[in-house]
């Protein structure tokens, strides 16, 4: 035992590595043993179970920390649900917990990809089902065809919902297997199907038959024969490769450093992002991730009143995340990241080009010409992107971070799939949404993200001021009345520190570190840009909002536990509502000049229009941090002032730009 340990902890190269392959099969394999798990347990999750902050911090290469994984698990014929962990060192279970979930406030694992594929069995075997499909004019042979959706159920105080473990069903009809369905979905039928007793416990099947639109709306290569001819190839060509470094699980470009991590649920976790100031190893942020994400849809008729997903965790955007194409999805010189990854019965699988790491131009960085003595300066601006993308059902969502040569870092959500829809009777407007096409309607709806931004700005002890612009009231020291103020507030306790963007004042948010004294005697920051966009829209008193109160402010501050870990909380599949960040901040602990974690709702109001059919064009959606008396100076100062020697004008007259 002695010599495996050994050689065990000899392959970690750093302790914040997500899970090796063999890692995951020795966390399922020890669960197995010592919990005495039989075939019909199935794994929500295993991944690492990260160290504590101050071990990471306090740790040296070469120093030995136990590896732990991190297991949620559940009996999919009893639905007994456990979470884990698991000392891959000792080789033993050290954490088994129970979670209930047949007791007020519930809440369930998340969403299995193995009980995705089973519910279209469930539902099309049930009689009162295709009882429903032939009222609307279904024979056998299409009823077989039919696209059956799980969509996770949420939470209505229904009987038939407490305590079961739950998913509602929506029917598309398909003239072809290859057809897309949400171009013919069938109105007024909703199956609420139980994962563990394999059937339909409640059909809605309205009396009101709305037709069902047919008319074909397909995005696949064979349904658009006629392409553009005139699109020229664009290619990114980095002959001397890129200006990143890797190591294993480490990033190191233009002074920033920073590690790659993975979850279930998250996906795409950054952890210790520094910037190397002159020789100096500057924290800003310890880790950084989407935790969180509420799609609550405004329709309140039967097929799309309860519809509300939480796409990170009742899914699991790690889970569901693509493999990247080379060429495709990312263009240029590429390093992509393998992951590790558990299936739901807890065997290994290595999720291929899981993460995109490359570098793309941004344009004009910093520039000045100085018409009196003909000095010209120019540099450009080039990021480094970080990127994965996950398919939730119809949504795709890309979840991109940026950084940037003058110690911006930003994340991008790029929003595209395929909307939900609605069929509208013949010669009828639709009511809660925007047609799209005749007889199809998309529900107006709301894509609402949660980051969780555990700070470190130059050191563990940080505190958050928010700013606002004020106008000056005429007087002695605004007699032209063109004075305005700054307002600045420290945030003390968490209660106050529960907070909205307001566009008529330019709110924003500083994260300072109190300790530290920038060339100007203020202290150093980080400034959160914060987009103006609503939040939750729904009713305060409704289970959309009680179970997705995250979304309801722009800001939050907590100080840092490390249970709390998502804004939602850890079971949000069919919670009952009150978890997550609403729960942690009524604690209302003392937040100024502590360890504290930034907490930003983002996201997008969705009224849907002809022009996001058949497939929606990206919507960007997100924020960016950007150094605010961190640096003395501008850091990108130093760049080389170098042309592109691949330019061309294109009336062949040599390059564009002038000499620096």
């Amino acid at each position: 035992m002695a010599r495996t340990e050994q050689s065990f902890h000899a392959t970690i190269a750093h302790p914040l590595n997500p899970l090796s392959e063999a890692e995951v099969v020795l966390a399922a394999d020890i669960l197995r043993t010592g919990k005495k798990l039989g075939p019909d347990t199935r794994f929500a999750h295993i991944q690492l179970d990260e160290p504590a902050k101050s071990a990471v911090l306090a740790w040296q290469p070469g120093g030995r920390l136990p590896r732990r994984a991190e297991v949620t698990l559940f009996d999919c014929k009893t639905g007994v649900t456990h979470v884990a962990t698991v000392d891959l060192t000792a080789r033993e279970v050290t954490v088994w917990r129970e979670h209930s979930t047949k007791i007020h406030p519930f809440g369930q694992p998340p969403i299995l990809i193995e009980e995705v594929f089973k519910v279209g069995d469930i539902v099309k075997a049930d009689p009162g089902w295709r009882g429903a499909m032939k009222r609307r004019g279904l024979n056998d042979a299409e009823i077989e065809l039919v696209q059956v959706d799980p969509f996770s159920a949420g939470y209505f105080n229904r009987e038939v919902e407490k305590g079961r473990r739950l998913v509602s069903a929506v029917s598309y009809w398909r003239k072809d297997n290859k057809d897309n369905g949400y171009a013919h979905p069938i109105e007024g039928v909703v199956a609420l199907v139980d994962l563990i007793e394999n059937r339909v416990v409640q059909l809605v099947d309205e009396p009101e038959i709305v037709p069902i639109p047919k008319r074909l709306r397909n995005y696949d290569r064979d349904s658009i024969p006629h392409t553009r001819t005139d699109v020229k190839p664009l290619d990114v060509v980095q002959k001397h490769g890129p200006s990143f470094a890797v190591d294993g699980w480490k990033v190191s470009w233009q002074n920033f450093s920073f590690r790659v991590g993975w979850t279930a649920r998250e996906g795409l976790v950054l952890h210790q992002i520094t910037f190397n100031d002159g020789g100096r190893e500057r924290p800003i942020i310890y880790r950084a991730s989407v935790t969180d994400m509420i799609v609550p849809y405004a329709d309140p008729t039967a097929n799309h009143f309860w519809k509300s997903a939480f796409d990170a965790g009742e899914y699991g955007l790690g889970k569901l995340a693509n493999a990247l194409e080379l060429g495709c999805d990312c263009l240029g010189h590429i390093h992509y990241f393998d992951v590790a990854v558990a299936d739901d019965y807890g065997k290994p699988a290595i999720m291929k080009n899981a993460i995109c790491l490359h570098e793309e131009d941004y344009g004009i960085l910093w520039k000045h010409y100085e018409f009196r003595n003909e000095t010209f300066e120019v540099r450009r601006s080039r990021r480094l992107v970080i990127s994965f993308f996950s398919t939730v059902g119809n949504y795709d969502y890309g979840f991109y971070w940026y950084f940037y040569q003058d110690g911006t870092i930003q994340l991008e959500t790029k929003l595209t799939g395929i909307i939900q829809t609605a069929a509208v009777a013949p010669g009828k407007s639709y009511r809660w949404g925007g047609m799209v096409a005749d007889g199809l309607g998309g529900p107006t709806h709301q894509h609402l993200f949660n980051a969780r931004l555990h700070m470190m700005v130059d050191g563990e002890r940080n505190s958050v001021t928010e700013h606002e612009f004020r106008p000056r009231p005429f007087g002695p020291d605004n007699p032209y009345g063109n004075v305005f103020d700054t307002t600045s507030t420290v945030l003390t306790h968490e209660k106050d520190a529960a907070r909205e963007a307001d566009g008529r004042t330019g709110r924003y948010w500083k994260i300072i570190n109190p300790n530290q004294r920038n060339s100007v005697g203020g202290p150093t920051g980080y400034k959160l840009i914060a987009h103006v966009a609503p939040v939750m829209l729904a009713q305060d008193n409704c289970y959309m909002t009680t179970r997705g109160g995250f979304a309801t402010k722009h800001v939050w501050v907590t100080r840092y536990a490390p249970d709390e870990r998502y804004a939602a909380g850890e079971f949000p599949n069919q919670h009952a509502g009150g978890d997550g960040l609403p729960k942690y901040v009524a604690q209302d602990r003392d937040i100024e000049n502590q360890d504290i974690v930034v907490w930003h709702s983002f996201g997008a109001t969705h009224v849907c229009r002809p022009e996001d059919f058949p497939v929606m064009p990206v919507e960007y959606v997100g924020f960016a941090l950007k150094p605010n008396g961190f640096f003395a100076e501008n850091p990108a100062m130093d760049l080389p002032g170098e042309r592109n020697s691949a330019s061309r004008d294109n009336r062949d007259k040599g390059s564009c730009c002038q000499s620096s």
